[in-house]
């Protein structure tokens, strides 16, 4: 395991991945990315790596190891969320700082997946403001993600793994195949 991260490495890694690996399950990617950056996993939740969000590769960086790492890492448990506030906290400070404006297109929208994986409604209207601006053509997940919030003030399919009594409603949305994470 890694204990001496760079953002540069970081970012390298997920840039190597790439739309193949984003947003697909995988468990021989999803161990691969575990054991390289758990360690700089938990030096990001204890806000150790907060110099990291003064330029925009280590912003990038802090917001990939807050959001996207423990969605693969810890990929069914409670842990999948844990850091979901403090990546929202220096997703804010990114946009303030208009360290999103410099990073490369591509990558630009895991700057603002924060705000999508938000159970609040006021993070999910900057989302679709941000990917809007993004790329009005590719908005579809964060209207969905959106649109699930304000029907149901919550994503149901985190239910089961945080302990949470899911009501009829959100039970038939999943059986029907509504979005499952």
């Amino acid at each position: 395991m890694t204990t001496d991260t760079t953002p540069h490495a970081v970012v390298e890694f997920w840039n190597q991945a790439g739309p193949t690996h984003w947003f697909a399950k995988n468990e021989a990617f999803d161990k691969r990315f575990r054991e390289t950056f758990y360690t700089a996993h938990f030096q990001a939740a204890r806000r150790e790596l907060e110099a990291w969000a003064a330029q925009p590769e280590g912003a990038l960086a802090l917001l990939l190891l807050l959001d996207q790492y423990p969605r693969n890492a810890f990929r069914g448990t409670a842990h999948m969320f844990a850091t979901d506030p403090l990546a929202r906290f220096y997703a804010r400070k990114v946009i303030e700082a208009q360290l999103d404006q410099q990073i490369e297109t591509a990558l630009r929208g895991f700057c603002y997946l924060p705000f999508e994986h938000s159970e609040d409604a006021d993070d999910q209207r900057l989302s679709l403001e941000l990917h809007e601006k993004l790329n009005p053509q590719d908005i579809r997940w964060a209207k969905e993600h959106a649109d699930i919030i304000e029907r149901f003030g919550r994503f149901p399919h985190r239910n089961d793994v945080l302990g949470r009594v899911s009501t009829e409603e959100e039970r038939a949305f999943l059986a029907a195949g509504g979005f499952a994470g």
